[in-house]
């Protein structure tokens, strides 16, 4: 973790990956005016995708940045200026997620586009440690209370919210399959045939698709913002924001927290920590049953949306796979997650058959 201050009064600067703060800290002022200077800055989370800044003024007021990665992207991903319109109509409809503040649409400030966003204080469960320190029924809560919050922006209206936007014609499933190769393409290292065998069977195999609701994409516990109680204060992470099938986004979070539960001593690549395995949590089939009971939605297609989920977590790990090998002078050592990325197509891959896919 970097942290560096900054001081409009001094012509000394220290500079902190991603952000270039001679020219984001005047730009931040001005468009956050209540702001006091000097600004802090300091890298928050461990997402390997956009990267996010805690960003505390002098009298302790504090608001988020957030960016593309650096380096090499691929062209469709990364866009800011979508997610902060995503955030903006969320916020419109009274849904739980940060506040949108200001858009940075000018990439010469420091390299990309950025936005600000409000603080929202809580846990992260990014850690077993973290997790530890709630009690069992805070535990229990926070299944049940993402659950909810799924339900509930899952009721967005698109259209009062400015979100129709994002409708497309004809199949969700059909789309995602589409783009999610094209990923695959532009990102993998090497030749994995079980990802493109899965890919063939779940094209062949889609559902019935009656329904489009806004779609997280990503939807897991190290994406929410829970109290000490469990209950969720927000959803965090947009970018892969869409709308489609509402059973894609809870495939996704079976797929996650199945990965999160792994004891200790299990094969584990994904997630080094088994957060969801700790005594309160539900399991994943608990979490399905709960939201099937809090949506009436029919969960027969679930089985596809599960398979499809550990496919794309795969493309994604080896998007990060890839962007770690490119930077070998990191130090990091990626092979537990380039191991993970057969292994998540595999478990794609028994789910689909489990589902009769």
């Amino acid at each position: 973790m970097v942290r560096t201050e900054v001081s409009l009064a001094s012509s000394v600067t220290t500079t902190v990956p991603g952000v270039d703060l001679s020219r984001v800290t005047p730009w931040v002022l001005e468009h956050v005016p209540d702001l006091e200077p000097p600004l802090e800055f300091t890298r928050i989370g461990e997402g390997q995708s956009n990267l996010t800044y805690r960003v505390r003024d002098d009298s302790g007021r504090t608001v988020v940045l957030r960016r593309p990665p650096t380096g090499e992207i691929l062209p469709s991903a990364h866009d800011m200026a979508r997610e902060y319109r995503v955030l903006s109509g969320l916020a419109s409809a009274d849904m739980p997620v940060p506040r949108p503040l200001a858009l940075c649409d000018d990439p010469e400030v420091t390299g990309a586009v950025f936005y600000l966003m409000e603080h929202v204080d809580g846990i992260v469960l990014t850690k077993l440690a973290t997790a530890e320190r709630m009690p069992p029924a805070a535990r229990a809560e926070t299944g049940r209370s993402m659950v909810r919050t799924l339900v509930k922006l899952q009721s967005t209206d698109l259209d009062s919210s400015g979100l129709s936007e994002m409708r497309r014609p004809g199949s969700y499933a059909s789309r995602q399959l589409r783009r999610w190769r094209r990923q695959w393409e532009a990102s993998k290292t090497r030749d994995l045939p079980v990802v493109d065998a899965l890919a063939e069977r779940l094209e062949a195999n889609p559902p019935e698709e009656t329904e489009v609701t806004v779609v997280h994409g990503d939807f897991h516990p190290l994406n929410v913002i829970v109290g000490p109680d469990g209950d969720v204060r927000a959803v965090v992470d947009w970018e892969l924001c869409t709308v489609g099938d509402p059973l894609a986004d809870v495939g996704l979070t079976v797929a996650y927290w199945n990965e999160l539960g792994k004891p200790a001593g299990e094969e584990r690549h994904l997630f080094r920590e088994p957060i969801t395995d700790l005594p309160g949590f539900p399991d994943s089939a608990e979490l399905v049953a709960e939201y099937g009971r809090a949506s009436g939605r029919d969960l027969s297609s679930l089985g596809f949306w599960v398979a499809f989920a550990y496919w794309k977590i795969a493309i994604i790990t080896e998007g990060v796979y890839r962007r770690w090998l490119a930077n070998a002078a990191s130090g990091s050592n990626p092979e537990h997650v380039g191991a993970a990325v057969e292994r998540l197509a595999e478990l794609g891959d028994r789910a689909a058959r489990e589902a009769a896919i």
